[in-house]
């Protein structure tokens, strides 16, 4: 009975001492759910990169280029958040925009494809991006409170956009990044979201590096009701022929008169380049 007794308290001793993984192993339904919250990752991740069009070989990358700060667990660096590859994607960005320009635009001086270039790379611009890409919702935040969250990831999106580059830039060298910024950055290359140079003084600068007098405006036409007038006007330089624009205004007849002669005689600097 003695012997007995002890085995008992024996048995009970050691299973007290086991660990807590033979204790309480996993089971069936734990391991369900934790295979279940994989796939779901896989799935979400698989479908920011299809949005993007990059498969990323690290999934890592693109985890911490839509990580906010604000997310990070404690113990864990602010440079496993979008940060460092924000810093990152913002000059291969500026690259290949320089790149894109320079190619597309081979009558435009120094400074206007640098006109060119601060307008495609500005906050604002990468902010739509993302936003065309669908990356609002995919922003990871911490608990900044669900009112909050809509205004810190509008904020944020163009950190997000330029992150994303750099991630794509890591993750598949310089060609992926730069299919990445072409798909997204070409449109918006050849159809400036504000005007550039006013046509009239672009033209003006031109006559004056060719020696040539002021361009001179002339109306040679009012059309419509007083309250509507249509006004066509021309612009004249010495030894070109005139060019004519149509518009609202006189001024605005002249803009067009002057961008008509831009494109024709090849002018850099213009809106069209």
């Amino acid at each position: 009975m003695k012997d007995e007794a002890k085995d008992i308290a024996t048995q009970s001793i050691e299973a007290q001492a086991a660990p807590e993984s033979e204790a309480a192993p996993k089971t069936p339904a734990k391991k369900k759910r934790a295979r279940s919250s994989k796939a779901k990752a896989a799935d979400a991740n698989a479908a920011i990169e299809a949005r993007i069009g990059h498969s990323f070989a690290d999934a890592n990358l693109l985890m911490q280029a839509i990580t906010h700060v604000s997310a990070l667990k404690s113990g864990r660096k602010r440079g496993d958040s979008y940060q460092r590859l924000e810093f990152l994607g913002d000059h291969v960005l500026g690259l290949v925009v320089s790149d894109m320009l320079y190619h597309a635009f081979p009558n435009a001086d120094e400074g206007e494809l640098s006109k060119r270039l601060a307008e495609l790379v500005r906050k604002e611009s990468c902010a739509d991006v993302a936003k065309s890409l669908g990356l609002l919702d995919d922003i990871k935040l911490g608990s900044v409170g669900s009112s909050a969250d809509a205004r810190l990831r509008k904020s944020i999106l163009g950190d997000i956009c330029e992150a994303v580059i750099g991630a794509v830039f890591l993750d598949g060298g310089y060609a992926a990044a730069a299919e990445f910024v072409k798909r997204n950055w070409t449109e918006r290359m050849h159809k400036p979201r504000r005007p550039l140079r006013d046509p009239k003084t672009v033209l003006q600068e031109w006559a004056q590096g060719k020696g040539l007098p002021t361009p001179v405006y002339r109306e040679v036409e009012r059309t419509g009701p007083h309250h509507d007038p249509q006004f066509r006007v021309a612009v004249d330089l010495p030894g070109l022929a005139p060019a004519e624009g149509i518009g609202g205004s006189k001024r605005a007849a002249e803009k067009v008169a002057a961008s008509v002669m831009i494109e024709r005689e090849g002018v850099g600097g213009g809106n069209d380049g």
